[in-house]
């Protein structure tokens, strides 16, 4: 399931890096039609008459530019930083937070001056010594379906090879892995999936590999050597759920090496949406069965002023105790980084 844009609009600026001239040549082999933009911030002409299909056009859109910027954001509670490598994802997932945060510009963004942007991860990495520092390189993305067009993870993997105050962390749906199976990563990337049950991914996660592929790319990587991670998200109460997440589980028992148990992380995050979020989704996907009754949640104010709907305290309690209960038994060298 390996991504080709249906279209690509490039910076001028952009060509002028080696990587810009390297993606521009791939998407020509590849047919790909080319524009110029004057800015990745601001595309005009993708296609569509309406939300639906503009949304669904810009998600077979690459954009590739400069990214100009040299500050970097924070990611907390898992990185201290964002590695800002790329932006969006081509994966159509009905609750994703992407489609609130990039509004109307969620095609996919990646950025030429990577050596530019490792630069800057040193100079972070030498104002924290002799802490080490953290960096998430898929905050506000997927980094993989773009990554045979780009090679910046492998460059950041082997970047942070280098750093024994460096470490960096990803977290994909997809598994198209193999270019970074022999890569020099000295321990120092964590490669992480995107888990979810069998009918939450077929009926809401669009356009994404299934949870057996996942799993599958996932036992690659730990034969490789790679600290792997799992975050379980969103986690769904819906008839039979029990049973799925249970078959999540055992299938990564059943396949997983033991080299690969001594060093596994889980994230674990119950379902919720904001109003906005909600009514993002229901533009974009009128025909949606994500549970968004807001009577039947609990509110709670966010840290950053606006509100999330939640699952009630009990259901929570459900949710939390099953998942730690299934980590602790498959996986009881595993440490879980968090429920929310």
């Amino acid at each position: 399931m390996r991504f080709v844009p249906k279209r690509a609009f490039f910076e001028p600026q952009a060509l002028e890096f080696p990587l810009g001239k390297k993606i521009y040549d791939k998407l020509l082999d590849l047919s790909v039609p080319i524009e110029l933009t004057g800015s990745h911030n601001r595309v005009t002409g993708i296609p569509g008459k309406n939300q639906q299909q503009t949304f669904s056009e810009a998600k077979r859109t690459l954009v590739v530019g400069v990214r100009r910027s040299t500050k970097f954001s924070t990611c907390k509670p898992s990185a201290h930083y964002q590695l800002p490598l790329n932006t969006s994802c081509p994966g159509m997932c009905e609750y994703c937070y992407l489609a609130t945060t990039l509004g109307k510009k969620p095609y996919l963004r990646v950025y030429v001056n990577n050596e530019q942007i490792l630069e800057q991860a040193d100079e972070y990495i030498a104002e924290r010594a002799p802490d080490v520092t953290i960096f998430e390189g898929a905050a506000t993305s997927d980094p993989i379906p773009t990554e045979y067009l780009t090679g910046v993870l492998r460059q950041a993997i082997e970047f942070f090879a280098e750093r024994t105050l460096g470490r960096f962390r990803f977290v994909t749906k997809f598994t198209d892995v193999d270019s970074l199976l022999a890569v020099r990563h000295n321990g120092r990337t964590r490669f992480r999936f995107s888990l979810n049950a069998p009918t939450v991914i077929r009926k809401y996660e669009h356009l994404t590999p299934t949870a057996a592929e996942r799993v599958a790319a996932a036992v690659k990587v730990a034969d490789a050597g790679y600290p792997l991670g799992f975050i379980i998200a969103p986690i769904l109460q819906f008839e039979g759920w029990e049973e799925e997440y249970h078959w999540l589980f055992q299938s990564l028992n059943d396949q997983l090496p033991q080299t690969a148990r001594r060093d596994i992380t889980f994230e674990f995050i119950s379902h919720r949406f904001t109003k906005r979020a909600k009514s993002q989704i229901l533009d974009l996907f009128p025909q949606t069965t994500l549970p968004l009754d807001e009577e039947a949640r609990r509110f709670k104010y966010g840290q950053f002023g606006y509100g999330k709907y939640l699952y009630q305290d009990n259901t929570i309690a459900t949710l939390k105790e099953y998942m730690f209960a299934q980590a602790k038994e498959y996986f009881p060298e595993a440490k879980v980084d968090y429920f929310v």
